[in-house]
Protein backbone atom coordinates (compact mmCIF):
# COMPACT_ATOMS: atom_id res chain seq x y z
CA UNK A 1 0.00 0.00 0.00
CA UNK A 2 1.14 3.38 -0.61
CA UNK A 3 0.95 6.48 0.79
CA UNK A 4 -1.44 9.07 -0.40
CA UNK A 5 0.25 11.81 -2.83
CA UNK A 6 0.70 15.26 -0.05
CA UNK A 7 1.16 12.91 3.09
CA UNK A 8 3.99 15.34 3.90
CA UNK A 9 1.87 17.65 6.25
CA UNK A 10 3.43 20.73 4.74
CA UNK A 11 2.75 19.94 1.45
CA UNK A 12 -0.26 18.36 2.23
CA UNK A 13 -1.91 21.56 3.65
CA UNK A 14 -0.29 23.80 0.75
CA UNK A 15 -2.76 21.53 -1.55
CA UNK A 16 -5.59 21.83 0.81
CA UNK A 17 -5.01 25.76 1.35
CA UNK A 18 -4.72 25.65 -2.65
CA UNK A 19 -8.57 23.92 -2.73
CA UNK A 20 -9.76 26.21 -0.29
CA UNK A 21 -9.02 29.57 -2.00
CA UNK A 22 -10.58 28.16 -5.60
CA UNK A 23 -13.51 27.49 -3.51
CA UNK A 24 -14.02 30.79 -2.00
CA UNK A 25 -13.54 32.76 -5.27
CA UNK A 26 -15.74 30.45 -7.20
CA UNK A 27 -18.72 30.72 -4.31
CA UNK A 28 -18.00 34.62 -4.15
CA UNK A 29 -18.47 34.61 -7.48
CA UNK A 30 -21.62 32.52 -7.88
CA UNK A 31 -22.87 34.62 -4.93
CA UNK A 32 -22.36 38.08 -6.63
CA UNK A 33 -24.26 37.14 -9.88
CA UNK A 34 -27.12 34.77 -8.60
CA UNK A 35 -27.81 37.73 -5.80
CA UNK A 36 -27.84 40.70 -8.36
CA UNK A 37 -30.18 38.60 -10.92
CA UNK A 38 -32.38 37.33 -7.41
CA UNK A 39 -32.57 41.23 -6.62
CA UNK A 40 -33.49 42.54 -10.40
CA UNK A 41 -35.78 39.76 -10.76
CA UNK A 42 -37.55 39.48 -7.69
CA UNK A 43 -36.91 35.66 -6.83
CA UNK A 44 -36.72 34.40 -3.41
CA UNK A 45 -35.24 31.40 -4.57
CA UNK A 46 -32.50 32.45 -6.64
CA UNK A 47 -31.99 34.72 -3.66
CA UNK A 48 -31.25 32.15 -0.73
CA UNK A 49 -29.25 29.95 -3.63
CA UNK A 50 -26.80 33.18 -3.39
CA UNK A 51 -26.48 32.97 -0.04
CA UNK A 52 -26.00 28.89 0.43
CA UNK A 53 -22.99 30.10 -1.92
CA UNK A 54 -21.85 32.61 0.37
CA UNK A 55 -21.84 30.67 3.12
CA UNK A 56 -19.94 27.91 0.88
CA UNK A 57 -17.35 30.96 0.38
CA UNK A 58 -17.26 31.07 4.49
CA UNK A 59 -16.75 27.46 5.02
CA UNK A 60 -14.02 27.47 2.37
CA UNK A 61 -12.48 30.37 4.09
CA UNK A 62 -12.56 28.13 7.21
CA UNK A 63 -10.85 25.28 5.83
CA UNK A 64 -8.17 27.65 4.33
CA UNK A 65 -7.64 28.81 8.34
CA UNK A 66 -7.70 24.76 9.48
CA UNK A 67 -5.17 23.52 6.90
CA UNK A 68 -2.74 26.31 7.97
CA UNK A 69 -3.22 25.64 11.85
CA UNK A 70 -3.25 21.79 11.26
CA UNK A 71 0.01 22.21 9.43
CA UNK A 72 1.57 23.30 12.64
CA UNK A 73 3.92 20.90 14.03
CA UNK A 74 3.55 19.02 17.00
CA UNK A 75 4.99 21.29 20.77
CA UNK A 76 5.22 20.71 23.71
CA UNK A 77 1.34 21.22 24.69
CA UNK A 78 0.06 19.35 21.86
CA UNK A 79 2.27 16.15 21.19
CA UNK A 80 0.00 15.00 18.57
CA UNK A 81 0.14 18.11 16.54
CA UNK A 82 -2.85 20.25 15.41
CA UNK A 83 -4.49 18.35 12.55
CA UNK A 84 -8.10 18.12 14.55
CA UNK A 85 -8.44 21.45 14.21
CA UNK A 86 -10.03 19.94 10.60
CA UNK A 87 -12.59 18.45 12.57
CA UNK A 88 -13.23 21.36 14.43
CA UNK A 89 -13.42 23.74 10.97
CA UNK A 90 -15.74 21.29 9.56
CA UNK A 91 -17.64 21.80 12.78
CA UNK A 92 -18.13 25.30 13.00
CA UNK A 93 -18.41 25.26 8.79
CA UNK A 94 -21.60 23.16 9.75
CA UNK A 95 -22.88 26.05 12.61
CA UNK A 96 -22.45 28.27 9.82
CA UNK A 97 -24.73 26.34 7.23
CA UNK A 98 -27.56 25.35 9.79
CA UNK A 99 -27.89 29.11 10.71
CA UNK A 100 -28.16 30.46 7.34
CA UNK A 101 -30.31 27.36 5.95
CA UNK A 102 -33.27 28.85 9.03
CA UNK A 103 -32.80 32.13 7.94
CA UNK A 104 -33.52 31.15 4.26
CA UNK A 105 -36.33 28.85 5.43
CA UNK A 106 -38.42 31.58 6.66
CA UNK A 107 -38.08 34.08 4.22
CA UNK A 108 -38.91 31.51 1.75
CA UNK A 109 -42.33 30.17 3.92
CA UNK A 110 -43.15 34.30 3.43
CA UNK A 111 -42.92 33.97 0.05
CA UNK A 112 -44.91 31.06 -0.03
CA UNK A 113 -47.89 32.71 1.84
CA UNK A 114 -47.46 36.03 0.20
CA UNK A 115 -45.91 35.13 -2.94
CA UNK A 116 -44.84 38.16 -5.72
CA UNK A 117 -44.69 38.34 -9.13
CA UNK A 118 -40.93 36.88 -10.11
CA UNK A 119 -39.65 38.34 -13.80
CA UNK A 120 -38.11 35.73 -15.80
CA UNK A 121 -35.51 36.80 -18.13
CA UNK A 122 -33.18 34.65 -20.20
CA UNK A 123 -30.21 36.49 -18.22
CA UNK A 124 -31.66 34.74 -14.92
CA UNK A 125 -31.51 31.60 -16.89
CA UNK A 126 -28.17 31.83 -18.43
CA UNK A 127 -26.74 32.67 -14.86
CA UNK A 128 -28.49 29.60 -13.42
CA UNK A 129 -27.06 27.19 -15.95
CA UNK A 130 -23.71 28.98 -15.56
CA UNK A 131 -23.94 28.21 -11.87
CA UNK A 132 -24.47 24.73 -12.03
CA UNK A 133 -21.74 24.04 -14.50
CA UNK A 134 -19.57 25.69 -12.42
CA UNK A 135 -20.60 23.55 -8.91
CA UNK A 136 -20.24 20.69 -10.93
CA UNK A 137 -16.51 21.73 -12.13
CA UNK A 138 -15.56 22.42 -8.54
CA UNK A 139 -17.10 19.11 -7.36
CA UNK A 140 -14.99 17.04 -9.53
CA UNK A 141 -11.94 19.22 -8.26
CA UNK A 142 -12.28 19.16 -5.03
CA UNK A 143 -12.83 14.97 -5.07
CA UNK A 144 -9.49 14.95 -7.18
CA UNK A 145 -7.56 17.32 -4.24
CA UNK A 146 -9.58 15.01 -1.74
CA UNK A 147 -8.72 11.49 -2.82
CA UNK A 148 -4.55 13.00 -3.33
CA UNK A 149 -4.53 14.19 0.43
CA UNK A 150 -7.23 12.36 2.11
CA UNK A 151 -9.18 15.65 3.13
CA UNK A 152 -12.61 15.05 5.62
CA UNK A 153 -12.78 18.62 4.92
CA UNK A 154 -12.39 18.44 1.18
CA UNK A 155 -14.88 15.78 0.73
CA UNK A 156 -17.18 17.73 2.43
CA UNK A 157 -16.72 20.59 0.45
CA UNK A 158 -17.12 18.02 -3.10
CA UNK A 159 -20.18 16.46 -1.34
CA UNK A 160 -21.73 19.96 -0.62
CA UNK A 161 -21.02 21.31 -4.18
CA UNK A 162 -22.96 18.42 -5.78
CA UNK A 163 -25.76 19.37 -3.53
CA UNK A 164 -25.40 23.27 -4.92
CA UNK A 165 -25.60 21.55 -8.03
CA UNK A 166 -28.75 19.89 -7.36
CA UNK A 167 -30.20 22.95 -5.50
CA UNK A 168 -29.57 25.58 -8.32
CA UNK A 169 -31.11 23.04 -10.70
CA UNK A 170 -34.20 23.41 -8.74
CA UNK A 171 -34.28 26.69 -8.76
CA UNK A 172 -33.73 26.85 -12.87
CA UNK A 173 -36.52 25.14 -12.66
CA UNK A 174 -38.73 26.92 -10.40
CA UNK A 175 -37.77 29.66 -12.53
CA UNK A 176 -39.48 28.18 -15.59
CA UNK A 177 -42.22 27.38 -14.30
CA UNK A 178 -43.04 30.33 -13.07
CA UNK A 179 -42.27 32.01 -16.62
CA UNK A 180 -44.28 29.63 -18.02
CA UNK A 181 -47.38 29.51 -15.71
CA UNK A 182 -47.44 32.35 -13.72
CA UNK A 183 -48.06 30.35 -10.94
CA UNK A 184 -45.20 32.28 -8.57
CA UNK A 185 -45.73 30.31 -5.18
CA UNK A 186 -43.62 27.52 -7.24
CA UNK A 187 -40.37 30.56 -6.16
CA UNK A 188 -41.01 30.45 -2.61
CA UNK A 189 -41.69 26.58 -2.75
CA UNK A 190 -38.43 26.16 -4.36
CA UNK A 191 -36.99 27.97 -1.86
CA UNK A 192 -38.08 26.14 0.62
CA UNK A 193 -37.03 23.45 -0.76
CA UNK A 194 -33.44 24.19 -1.28
CA UNK A 195 -33.34 25.68 2.34
CA UNK A 196 -34.27 22.23 3.50
CA UNK A 197 -31.73 20.81 1.61
CA UNK A 198 -29.18 23.19 3.43
CA UNK A 199 -30.06 22.34 6.94
CA UNK A 200 -29.66 18.69 5.55
CA UNK A 201 -26.07 19.43 4.62
CA UNK A 202 -25.64 21.49 7.41
CA UNK A 203 -26.94 18.67 10.14
CA UNK A 204 -24.92 15.39 8.24
CA UNK A 205 -21.94 17.43 8.28
CA UNK A 206 -22.04 18.55 12.10
CA UNK A 207 -22.68 14.61 12.47
CA UNK A 208 -20.13 13.48 10.97
CA UNK A 209 -17.26 16.27 12.57
CA UNK A 210 -18.73 15.46 15.84
CA UNK A 211 -18.42 11.68 15.22
CA UNK A 212 -14.43 12.37 14.54
CA UNK A 213 -13.86 14.42 17.71
CA UNK A 214 -15.91 11.95 19.99
CA UNK A 215 -13.79 9.41 18.30
CA UNK A 216 -15.18 7.01 15.96
CA UNK A 217 -14.32 3.32 14.83
CA UNK A 218 -12.03 2.93 13.03
CA UNK A 219 -13.26 1.80 9.11
CA UNK A 220 -13.03 -2.25 8.94
CA UNK A 221 -10.82 -1.28 5.95
CA UNK A 222 -8.06 -0.11 7.95
CA UNK A 223 -8.19 -2.82 10.83
CA UNK A 224 -7.88 -5.49 7.67
CA UNK A 225 -4.91 -3.75 6.34
CA UNK A 226 -3.51 -3.85 9.95
CA UNK A 227 -4.01 -7.66 10.15
CA UNK A 228 -2.50 -7.74 6.83
CA UNK A 229 0.44 -6.55 8.13
CA UNK A 230 0.69 -8.44 10.91
CA UNK A 231 -0.44 -11.96 9.61
CA UNK A 232 2.69 -11.22 6.85
CA UNK A 233 5.04 -12.17 9.53
CA UNK A 234 4.55 -16.05 10.04
CA UNK A 235 6.28 -15.79 13.43
CA UNK A 236 3.13 -13.72 14.15
CA UNK A 237 -0.04 -16.39 16.08
CA UNK A 238 -2.55 -13.60 17.00
CA UNK A 239 -3.74 -10.34 17.49
CA UNK A 240 -6.15 -8.57 20.14
CA UNK A 241 -6.32 -5.45 22.20
CA UNK A 242 -5.83 -3.34 18.70
CA UNK A 243 -6.53 0.77 19.51
CA UNK A 244 -6.27 3.50 17.35
CA UNK A 245 -6.70 6.93 17.82
CA UNK A 246 -7.32 9.14 15.03
CA UNK A 247 -5.92 12.79 15.69
CA UNK A 248 -6.66 14.42 12.80
CA UNK A 249 -5.93 13.31 8.78
CA UNK A 250 -2.48 11.41 8.57
CA UNK A 251 -1.96 11.72 12.49
CA UNK A 252 -3.04 8.20 13.67
CA UNK A 253 -1.50 6.07 16.43
CA UNK A 254 -2.37 2.46 17.27
CA UNK A 255 -1.32 -0.40 19.72
CA UNK A 256 -1.81 -4.12 19.53
CA UNK A 257 -0.86 -7.04 21.02
CA UNK A 258 0.62 -9.88 18.76
CA UNK A 259 1.15 -13.61 20.02
CA UNK A 260 4.19 -15.25 19.68
CA UNK A 261 5.50 -18.63 20.27
CA UNK A 262 6.90 -18.74 23.79
CA UNK A 263 9.84 -21.10 22.76
CA UNK A 264 11.34 -19.01 20.74
CA UNK A 265 14.06 -16.88 21.34
CA UNK A 266 13.06 -13.44 23.28
CA UNK A 267 15.22 -11.21 21.05
CA UNK A 268 14.27 -13.22 17.83
CA UNK A 269 10.16 -12.42 18.89
CA UNK A 270 11.71 -8.73 19.90
CA UNK A 271 12.81 -8.30 16.11
CA UNK A 272 9.72 -9.40 14.83
CA UNK A 273 7.52 -7.28 16.63
CA UNK A 274 10.38 -3.99 15.92
CA UNK A 275 9.60 -5.52 12.12
CA UNK A 276 5.64 -4.94 12.20
CA UNK A 277 5.92 -1.30 13.88
CA UNK A 278 7.81 -0.31 11.37
CA UNK A 279 6.02 -1.79 8.47
CA UNK A 280 2.80 -0.34 9.79
CA UNK A 281 4.75 2.93 9.80
CA UNK A 282 6.00 2.78 6.77
CA UNK A 283 2.93 1.45 4.56
CA UNK A 284 -0.18 2.31 6.32
CA UNK A 285 1.52 6.17 7.76
CA UNK A 286 0.44 4.71 11.24
CA UNK A 287 2.91 5.23 14.43
CA UNK A 288 1.87 1.76 16.35
CA UNK A 289 3.29 0.10 19.23
CA UNK A 290 3.30 -3.83 19.31
CA UNK A 291 3.18 -5.91 22.71
CA UNK A 292 4.84 -9.09 22.74
CA UNK A 293 2.43 -11.57 24.11
CA UNK A 294 4.53 -15.06 24.31
CA UNK A 295 2.22 -18.03 24.05
CA UNK A 296 2.26 -22.03 24.86
CA UNK A 297 2.57 -23.53 21.28
CA UNK A 298 2.54 -27.41 20.63
CA UNK A 299 1.36 -28.53 24.32
CA UNK A 300 -1.57 -31.18 22.95
CA UNK A 301 -2.72 -30.78 26.61
CA UNK A 302 -2.89 -27.06 26.85
CA UNK A 303 -4.55 -26.65 23.44
CA UNK A 304 -6.93 -29.83 24.48
CA UNK A 305 -7.84 -27.24 27.39
CA UNK A 306 -7.98 -23.69 25.54
CA UNK A 307 -10.74 -25.11 22.94
CA UNK A 308 -12.36 -26.56 25.78
CA UNK A 309 -12.58 -23.25 27.45
CA UNK A 310 -13.39 -21.61 24.36
CA UNK A 311 -16.57 -23.85 24.33
CA UNK A 312 -17.49 -23.20 27.48
CA UNK A 313 -17.34 -19.34 27.08
CA UNK A 314 -19.16 -19.44 23.63
CA UNK A 315 -22.08 -21.59 24.97
CA UNK A 316 -22.75 -18.33 27.09
CA UNK A 317 -22.99 -16.02 23.79
CA UNK A 318 -21.30 -17.48 20.40
CA UNK A 319 -19.77 -13.76 19.66
CA UNK A 320 -17.63 -13.98 22.62
CA UNK A 321 -13.38 -14.83 22.57
CA UNK A 322 -10.47 -16.23 24.46
CA UNK A 323 -7.30 -14.55 24.25
CA UNK A 324 -3.54 -14.69 26.22
CA UNK A 325 -4.51 -18.13 27.76
CA UNK A 326 -2.13 -19.97 30.44
CA UNK A 327 -1.96 -22.71 32.51
CA UNK A 328 -0.77 -22.59 36.19
CA UNK A 329 -0.94 -26.08 37.97
CA UNK A 330 -1.22 -27.38 41.30
CA UNK A 331 -1.62 -29.81 43.87
CA UNK A 332 -5.29 -28.78 44.60
CA UNK A 333 -6.34 -27.01 41.80
CA UNK A 334 -5.20 -25.72 38.06
CA UNK A 335 -5.44 -21.59 37.62
CA UNK A 336 -6.42 -20.78 34.12
CA UNK A 337 -5.54 -17.26 33.40
CA UNK A 338 -7.19 -15.96 29.84
CA UNK A 339 -8.63 -12.94 28.50
CA UNK A 340 -12.21 -12.55 27.38
CA UNK A 341 -13.04 -10.35 24.78
CA UNK A 342 -16.47 -9.06 24.75
CA UNK A 343 -18.39 -7.27 21.53
CA UNK A 344 -20.64 -4.37 22.15
CA UNK A 345 -23.91 -6.83 21.17
CA UNK A 346 -23.14 -8.64 24.47
CA UNK A 347 -24.45 -6.86 27.36
CA UNK A 348 -23.45 -8.86 30.42
CA UNK A 349 -22.37 -7.17 32.93
CA UNK A 350 -18.68 -8.04 34.08
CA UNK A 351 -19.18 -9.58 37.40
CA UNK A 352 -22.17 -11.93 35.73
CA UNK A 353 -20.05 -12.77 33.23
CA UNK A 354 -17.18 -13.61 35.07
CA UNK A 355 -19.25 -15.95 37.35
CA UNK A 356 -20.69 -17.76 34.43
CA UNK A 357 -17.38 -18.68 32.65
CA UNK A 358 -16.09 -19.68 36.10
CA UNK A 359 -19.34 -22.05 36.83
CA UNK A 360 -19.09 -23.37 32.90
CA UNK A 361 -14.82 -24.12 33.40
CA UNK A 362 -16.12 -26.12 36.62
CA UNK A 363 -18.32 -28.11 34.38
CA UNK A 364 -14.65 -29.48 32.22
CA UNK A 365 -13.21 -29.81 35.75
CA UNK A 366 -14.22 -28.77 39.08
CA UNK A 367 -9.95 -28.28 39.67
CA UNK A 368 -9.77 -26.07 37.50
CA UNK A 369 -9.82 -22.31 38.82
CA UNK A 370 -10.41 -19.23 36.65
CA UNK A 371 -8.38 -15.82 36.70
CA UNK A 372 -10.13 -13.68 33.95
CA UNK A 373 -10.28 -10.11 32.53
CA UNK A 374 -12.93 -8.94 30.68
CA UNK A 375 -11.63 -7.11 27.59
CA UNK A 376 -14.27 -4.98 26.26
CA UNK A 377 -14.30 -4.03 22.74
Amino acid sequence: MTMPDGSDTAERARKGAAAAIVGIFVNLLLFGGKLAAGILFRSSAMTADAFNNLTDAGTSLISLVSFRISSKPADRGHPFGHARVEYVAGMVGSILILVVGFQLLRDAVSAILTPEVTNTSPVAILILAAAIAAKLLLALYYRIRQKRIQSPVLLAAALDSLTDALSTSAVLASTLIAGATQWYRADGIVGACVSCLILWSGVKLFRETMNSLLGEAPSPELIEQIKAVVFGYPDALGIHDLMIHNYGPGHIVASLHVEVDGRQNIFHSHDVVDNIERTIRDELGIECTVHMDPIVVGDASVDRLRQGVLAAVQSIHPALKIHDFRVVTGTTHNNLIFDVEVPFEVKIPDAELSDRIRDAVHQIDPKHETVITIDRE
